[in-house]
């Protein structure tokens, strides 16, 4: 087996109702429907534990391709191969891109958003709220450059929007989740509504998946990202 729990490296399963769980690192107590098979839980927080380091990577970022950029992200030491980090990690990463093409933002306080609001996105979203926490992150950074609120008219609308176009792709390619692809996914999808939306045009540049030796789940030559297509 490749990376799966992070205590034990076995298997995770997924329970059909919540489970009071006690993390093996912090020992916080919390309801989850994850765990691995020896019975090892770790809670979000500890999971995404050396995020807020991405901050400081994106107000030295200079690229407008945010796929460059969340892969700097993905190299860093706390992204795992899944896990709820990626529903900041995608938002930053649009951000950061669209801050540098010409987007007007204050970068540093729109990243500081985007983490408070992604870190709520639990993870496990994609298979249990049938909404991927990759996609939602999409929208959260539509939502902040529109300056969207419950009350808004226009940027209420963009968001979902935004959302839901990222869900479709996601939606298309099925299951099992993958992580990675899925933050391609939703940026690929991001790129064209800002630039048809926003008149602010990001770039970009060909995705070839190198995560598949760690992705016990990789679904192979179905992938638009795998090396077998390329």
């Amino acid at each position: 087996m490749k990376e799966e729990c992070l205590i034990c490296k076995a298997p995770l399963e997924y329970l059909e109702t919540d489970v009071l769980m006690e993390c093996e690192i912090c020992h916080k107590k919390e309801l989850s429907k994850t765990r691995c098979v020896n019975g090892h839980y770790v809670c979000s927080d500890c999971h995404t534990r050396g995020l807020d380091s991405i901050i400081g990577l994106c107000m030295a970022e200079t690229s407008k391709d945010p796929i460059a950029v969340i892969e700097k992200m993905m190299a860093m030491p706390f992204c795992h191969m899944h896990g709820p980090e990626h529903h900041v990690m995608v938002g930053a990463a649009l951000l950061t891109a669209y801050k540098n093409a010409g987007g007007n933002i204050d970068l540093h306080s729109a990243l500081v958003e985007m983490m408070n609001r992604g870190k709520n996105v639990p993870g496990g979203a994609c298979g249990f709220w049938g909404a991927c926490g990759a996609g939602i992150s999409s929208g959260i950074f539509v939502s902040i450059i529109s300056k969207s609120t419950p009350l808004t008219v226009e940027p209420f609308a963009l968001s979902h929007h935004m959302t839901a176009r990222s869900l479709e792709k996601i939606g298309e390619i099925g299951g099992p989740r993958c992580c990675k692809r899925d933050s391609f996914l939703s940026i690929l999808a991001a790129i064209d509504f800002v630039k048809e939306r926003f008149g602010v045009e990001m770039e970009t540049h060909q995705v070839v998946c190198s995560y598949s030796p760690q992705n016990n789940q990789c679904i192979g030559k179905r992938c638009p990202f795998s090396k077998a297509n390329h």
